[in-house]
């Protein structure tokens, strides 16, 4: 045995210095599968060379096709083998080959050989585990080729690789988050310490720090008034309570599974908070604290004294069954009920997290506390809520542009508008600017955006529902209207429009898009998502003189909904009253952050007024609460 296994070093040393290369090259066409594991040899491998050496005298590459592209490693000399295993009793090592075929390249691409306390073994390059550490049977150690790919396919789904995956993407988004960030230039010395403050705490939390640079801007002539903020900032900017907790849930093949659950309470100095849900694969606590923190601003412009949070879990509903979603709502609140309640924290709907998810996670909040006090906000009318909260949020951006097009003298009929994501607040955006008069001209999902230069009506909105139900791309709708184009990997913002409603993700407008939409005649942006431009997009907007309604304002629409639901509880409203009560409490927070932003110097002709008056009369509120506490 001794024997053997020198002679399988010197052969594999022989092969690497061949190829020049390392053991296994992981390039398409590269591979071999090998396995060697203590099973008795098979008739049908009896004949199989282990390995096969391509020396400089053997036949050249182009003899074999199949492996054009390939550097074969190094191979086994069978006769020695053949010599040594006939002396051997009992059982004997099993030697499986199997030559690389195009085919299989999307099964392969996780296998690479090493030697391994002298023995070659195939090892999976996520995990870097093989044979019985990796799985209860080794795989390649069945006899026939059909059995083995059977074999690959368990260990692609088992759970030690589903992990090791998991782990893996996400080292590559922390890789991300790493790059360098962008530090905007501050006039103040004193509003610039805060954010170096967030930086030393907070280095690697590349969205929350985004965030605090956008607030802080926004804040320095404040700051620079009264050097007490300072203090009063870095403690804002300390959430009161993170909590970070294991999601464990069973899928429908009996497999377990495990995600992250996050909830932030940013500040409960004016009540208890309220604040969204996301279920998405990008949520973390970078996220997490970035949503919270615009969450807790935004409940502070609004007519009711509340505090702000936000979470979620890097979750995934798409391609999930309602089962698995539902056991997944379960197990997450199997956690979080403890921190929930109407006088602590509530939450709603967020990216990901609708009617269904919120169904099943208060029906196990109910199960778990036996009671059912208060609510969720955003649940079905028939068991609890407004039959108006999920389109709260979009007609409140609609009243809020509309507020700023009649103190510049126009309205919203006639205008062309580009419209970003196509979930439940895009859906209401469209509908309230067709019962305004406007023109809606794009949607967009993670793949592209759609265009349709006659703009859409009822029945085309309606059709986009049906779409967005099944799961079908967008582009089933140019299918059926001959005047619009889905453009694949492209956002709308090159469109000619008059006003833009980003209502897809943060982030989702970079300079380059800041650029198309200045250069398409767009002069005001309401912001739909939270934080939805980068710095260098923000910068070019400004020296462009675009008006800007920041998401802390205009998207007040669900929270004032939301407790409209818990407070009133009137459910014999009719549209109309609804609607009513939610202009009215829009016109309230449009007149505050413009009276805000007068006091320190930006007139409502500014088109950085409301981003400076919002952030302005949030921040008082909050300070002044927190003096009067003791917080400060």
């Amino acid at each position: 045995m001794t024997s053997m296994m020198d002679d399988n070093m010197n052969l594999l040393h022989q092969a690497q210095r061949l190829n020049n290369n390392s053991l296994v090259v992981r390039e398409i066409g590269e591979e071999i599968d090998l396995e060697i594991g203590p099973e008795e040899d098979e008739q049908s491998f009896a004949h199989h060379t282990l390995l096969d050496v391509h020396t400089h005298e053997s036949s050249p590459v182009k003899d074999h096709p199949e492996n054009s592209n390939s550097h074969m490693i190094g191979s086994q000399l069978l006769s020695d083998d053949q010599d040594l295993s006939k002396g051997q009793t009992g059982k004997r090592k099993k030697k499986v080959v199997k030559r690389w075929r195009e085919e299989w390249a999307e099964t392969y691409k996780w296998a690479y050989v090493d030697v391994k306390d002298g023995t070659a073994r195939i090892f999976c390059s996520v995990c870097r585990e093989y044979g019985r550490k990796h799985r209860r049977n080794p795989y390649g150690n069945e006899g026939s080729r059909n059995m083995q790919m059977s074999a690959l396919e368990e260990h692609n789904n088992s759970l030690l690789h589903k992990e090791a995956l998991r782990l893996q993407q996400a080292s590559k988004e922390k890789l991300i988050v790493d790059k360098p960030i962008y530090v905007k230039a501050l006039m103040s010395k004193s509003a610039g310490s805060i954010v170096e403050a967030a930086l030393r705490r907070d280095p690697h939390e590349a969205e929350f720090i985004q965030s605090v640079q956008e607030v802080v801007h926004a804040l320095e002539r404040v700051i620079s008034k009264n050097s007490n903020y300072v203090n009063t900032m870095e403690r804002l900017l300390e959430p009161e309570r993170t909590i970070i907790f294991r999601v464990p849930w069973v899928d429908d093949r009996g497999e377990m599974n495990v995600n992250r659950g996050f909830r932030v309470h940013f500040n409960q100095t004016l009540g208890p908070c309220r604040g969204g849900l996301r279920f998405h694969p990008s949520m973390n606590l970078s996220v997490a604290k970035f949503l919270s923190f615009q969450q807790t601003l935004r409940n502070a412009l609004s007519p009711y004294r509340l505090g702000g949070s936000s979470g979620g879990s890097d979750f995934d509903p798409k391609g999930k069954s309602d089962n698995e979603i539902m056991k997944f709502c379960q197990s997450f609140m199997n956690e979080l009920y403890r921190y929930l309640g109407s006088d602590k924290d509530l939450p709603s709907e967020e990216m990901g997290v609708g009617t269904r998810e919120m169904g099943y996670l208060y029906g196990q909040y109910r199960r778990l506390t036996g009671h059912s006090q208060g609510t969720f906000t955003g649940p079905r009318i028939s068991w609890s809520g407004l039959s108006l909260r999920t389109e709260a949020t979009g007609y409140g951006l609609v009243f809020f542009a509309q507020l700023m097009l009649l103190d510049m003298n126009k309205e919203l009929k006639g205008l062309r508008c580009a419209v970003s994501g196509s979930g439940k607040v895009s859906m209401h955006v469209l509908e309230k600017l067709l019962a305004y008069g406007a023109l809606p001209i794009t949607v967009s999902d993670s793949k592209g955006y759609l265009v349709d230069e006659d703009g859409f009506d009822f029945m085309k909105i309606s059709f986009l529902r049906e779409i967005k139900s099944q799961n079908r791309s967008l582009r089933d709708y140019s299918k059926t209207y001959a005047r619009s184009k889905y453009y694949d990997e492209a956002k709308p913002w090159s469109e000619r429009s008059d006003v833009a409603f980003p209502c897809a993700s943060q982030n989702e407008i970079d300079q380059s898009d800041a650029i198309n939409l200045v250069n398409s005649g767009c002069r005001i942006i309401v912001e739909g998502s939270n934080m939805p431009c980068t710095h260098e997009a923000v910068d070019v907007l400004r020296k462009a003189n675009v008006f800007v309604a920041p998401s802390m304002a205009a998207g007040l629409g669900g929270v004032v909904a939301g407790e409209l639901e818990l407070k009133e509880c009137n459910l014999s409203w009719s549209p109309e009253d609804f609607e009513s009560k939610l202009q009215e409490a829009m016109k309230q927070t449009y007149q505050r952050a413009l009276k805000a932003a007068a006091d320190f110097g930006y007139p409502k002709e500014s088109p950085e007024a409301l981003v400076h008056g919002a952030a302005i009369s949030a921040f008082l509120t909050i300070a002044g609460s927190m003096a009067d506490q003791g917080c400060a």
